[in-house]
């Protein structure tokens, strides 16, 4: 019985893992210029960066991909470390819009897209309408990788030693370290709120457990970040130590006012299902956390700039 559960949840995770990657890439390749021009040109200040990480997540359904092209950006000089600050935050607001479609019904409809899509690859003659057929198809995939994901994890129900430990994520410290390592193997934040969102619409996660596993996603996601500045400017270098040092103080936020914050979850997602509460806590958690760190950003810039200042030209 385990070996089933384990070999279809893989199966699901796999699908939704590469739908998500061959999605992002495909949305770039797309619009690559315009994503790329679009951060050059409207990053003049703080509040204009943080739109463009927002809207720039959210085109692209992944933060890491923001950031990491904003990291190649400073790389070749054309971003400087103030502008790609704002956009750091930014992208991890964009991220949340994902959390709240997967805790959509959007699953059972999945067949269509993967039809619609299918049909206009196979089909279409133009390159645009073949883009646009791909990125149908791989928005039906996700879903469906999803609804897999769904089905296999559902017979963990009767099974008393998974629902014990799964328990013990109520615990916010030994859920953050779930939602932290899960997050380090899958290589997407996504992913790990996905699961929660799915384990908790299944019964098998109480609220608690679902915020402490969002928590601790935010951590590990951190890593695609840090792996993007090995060998880059000094500039690149700090943004990836802002962008860590701000998940990691948002997460000790959100360790010390736990319970307060699950008391605001709940009043904002009143008669709302446990998958759309998690969703919003996801939303709300780091909407808080750009508000309360967004007016320390030149702080921010004066320390690293002091620890880690631009390499004189030679």
């Amino acid at each position: 019985m385990y070996f089933e559960i384990v070999l279809s949840l893989i199966a699901g995770l796999v699908l939704f893992l590469f739908s998500i990657k061959s999605l992002s890439e495909e949305i770039k390749e797309a619009i690559s210029e315009k994503i790329n021009s679009g951060i050059q040109k409207f990053t003049s200040t703080t509040f204009s960066s943080l739109i463009v990480g927002i809207l720039a997540t959210a085109i692209l359904d992944s933060s890491s991909a923001v950031i990491i092209i904003t990291i190649i950006l400073i790389n070749s000089k054309v971003l400087q470390f103030k502008q790609a600050m704002g956009i750091v935050l930014g992208a991890n607001i964009g991220t949340t819009f994902n959390s709240q479609i997967i805790a959509l019904q959007i699953g059972n409809y999945s067949a269509i897209l993967l039809l619609i899509g299918f049909a206009l690859y196979f089909i279409a003659r133009s390159k645009k309408l073949i883009s646009i057929g791909k990125i149908v198809f791989y928005f039906g995939l996700l879903f469906f990788g999803m609804h897999a994901m769904e089905h296999a994890v559902e017979p963990l129900k009767d099974l008393s030693n998974f629902s014990a430990w799964i328990k013990n994520t109520e615990q916010p410290l030994f859920g953050v370290f779930v939602g932290a390592i899960a997050t380090l193997i899958t290589q997407s934040s996504s992913a790990t709120v996905g699961m929660a969102i799915i384990l908790a619409k299944k019964g098998m996660l109480a609220l608690g457990g679902g915020v402490a596993i969002m928590l601790g996603a935010e951590l590990g996601t951190c890593s695609d970040t840090l792996l993007a500045t090995i060998k880059g400017s000094r500039q690149a270098l700090k943004t990836g130590i802002f962008h860590i040092s701000f998940n990691v103080l948002s997460i000790i936020l959100g360790l010390l006012f736990f319970d307060s914050f699950l008391e605001l979850v709940n009043y904002v997602s009143h008669g709302k299902t446990i998958e759309h509460a998690i969703a919003n806590a996801h939303m709300l958690f780091n909407i808080t956390g750009v508000l309360i760190f967004v007016w320390t950003l030149p702080v921010f810039e004066k320390i690293l700039n002091k620890i880690l200042p631009d390499a004189k030209p030679s």
